[in-house]
Formats: structure tokens, sequence, C-alpha cells
């Protein structure tokens, strides 16, 4: 299976690594961080080394409970970073925004894909930009907004409702002219999710294969392994790596993490083995 984007073609025969860098003061895990341009684009430069296959970068943090960030300081805090790492990597440049007027000057820019959380909108400018770059295009499913997506989730079937949504995207889609060629399903780990609801999605990663585009899995760092595990934001590596194995073997291709090289590793070593299937039995 492959992906396109703009100016190029990501083979997912294998794993793929997403790095992420959160130009941000307030993200959960790395907030403040990387909001000097100068470290964001050494961490871009850092995890493009680490082996990283595509760089994420997010001016405004979707944390539950957060709230909007104006147009001006998103494209203020973003723009710097993709015109200085457009020329320093050879990987392509993800943006996570969810502002038609944010993607759209990040496309201008240079980017190659753009991240949605908010792939569940109606107003179709942000599809519009994507489809005139001919872009990647990352559709999640997220119920409310990051302010509101915590407040008492509720679903009839977690994953026959998440399959549905991403479906009923890609015919969209098609329909405001972005090809399913351009498009990768995230089924949206700890957006609008409980506990249980993400441990369901996880379960049941391997029935959104049937819609025959890549699978992005986004677990890194996230609360939910802190209560299943009782491990405070930044020693939940080992939880998030099981999860990357697991979603690896129910099918799931991209993997988008804080934690690049241990990931990489992690990925190679599990495909290097090969499937249960291959394991010799005969000892």
């Amino acid at each position: 299976m492959t992906w396109r984007f703009r100016n190029g073609v990501l083979s997912l025969d294998r794993s793929a690594v997403m790095g992420i860098i959160n130009v941000t003061p307030d993200s959960f895990s790395d907030g403040g961080t990387y909001l000097d341009a100068d470290r964001a684009v050494a961490r871009g430069e850092q995890l493009a080394a680490e082996g990283a296959a595509l760089l994420d970068l997010g001016a405004e943090s979707t944390r539950p409970g957060a709230t909007p960030v104006p147009v001006a300081e998103e494209l203020r805090r973003l723009l710097p970073v993709i015109e200085r790492l457009r020329d320093r990597v050879k990987i392509p440049l993800s943006i996570d925004t969810r502002n038609p007027e944010v993607a759209a000057a990040a496309l201008d820019a240079g980017a190659h894909i753009i991240n949605d959380i908010a792939a569940h909108r109606s107003d179709p400018a942000l599809w519009l930009s994507v489809a005139r770059h001919g872009a990647g295009y990352v559709a999640m499913h997220l119920r409310g907004t990051p302010a509101d997506m915590q407040a008492n989730p509720a679903y009839q079937d977690v994953v026959t409702e998440v399959g549905d949504f991403l479906a009923d995207r890609l015919r969209v889609l098609e329909q405001h002219g972005v090809a399913r060629e351009q498009v990768v399903l995230d089924p949206g780990i700890g957006f609008g999710k409980s506990v249980e609801h993400n441990l369901a999605l996880l379960r049941g990663l391997g029935l959104f294969i049937c819609l025959d585009r890549p699978i992005l899995l986004g677990v890194s760092r996230k609360s939910f392994m802190g209560m299943l595990v009782g491990a405070p934001v930044g020693e939940r590596l080992a939880a998030g790596l099981a999860c990357t194995l697991w979603s690896a073997r129910l099918g799931a291709r991209i993997f988008r993490t804080h934690d690049v090289a241990p990931t990489v590793q992690a990925l190679k070593m599990w495909e290097t083995l090969g499937p249960p299937s291959a394991v010799d039995r005969s000892r």
C-alpha cells in the first residue's frame, strides 16, 4: 500500500514512524519545549536522523480542555519552522491543524500533508486546499472539540461508529477532489473516548483494514495508558510500544510518536521476527 502526498509517495509495505513536534506552550506532554523555532527545527533534524519517515508539526494544543488558538498566532509559531525544515530534512512535513487558513498557508509554504483532527467538518475549505495542492490528508475521528470531547463520551458500538465515520469521510473527500490515494485514516485514540473505548478501538483495528487505506495510530504518552498502568506522562514509553506492536500486528502502518528512536527500533525488530505464524514450532 502507498500514500500519495504533495511531490511524493510513501510506501507502506513496512511501518512508518511520524515524529511529533509541538510548537506550543501548552501541549500535554512537551508544551513549551519546542515553542522556540530554533529548538523546533533542531528537534525536526534529530527526529529525521532517528528514522522518522514523516514529521508532524502542530502549533495548537488539542489536549482535552484546550481552547482554540487565533489563526495569526498559530501561523506565527508554525511558518518559520516549516520554511526552515523544508530545506533541511528530506522527509515530508505534516501539519497538525484544524484551521483551513492555517492549512492553506502551510501548504503554500511547502508542507506536504494536513493532519486534521476535525475531519468531521462540513465546511469544505480545508479539503479544497488539500485537493488543489495534491497534499496528503489524515482524516481523524473526533466527537466534539478538544474543549469538550472528554465530557462523558458515549457510543453504542465505538468500533462500528468510528469505522462508519471513516468510510463516510472517504466518500466526502472524493466529492471534494481529494483522491483516496491521498488519504490516511486515524481512529482518534484519546479524542472523545473513554479508556474502554480506546481499548475497544485498539482491539478492533483490524476491522478498519477493509477500508483499503493506511491506518495511522497515535497513542504516544496518552492518558488512558497512564490510567491503566499507573505511570505519569513521561513514563509511558513501554505502554506505548506495546500498543504500537499490537496495532502493527492488526495492520496499522503509521505510528505518530514523541519517541521516534525506540519506536523505530521496536518496529524494526518486530518486522524482522515476522508474524506469529512464521514461528518455527518444530522443536
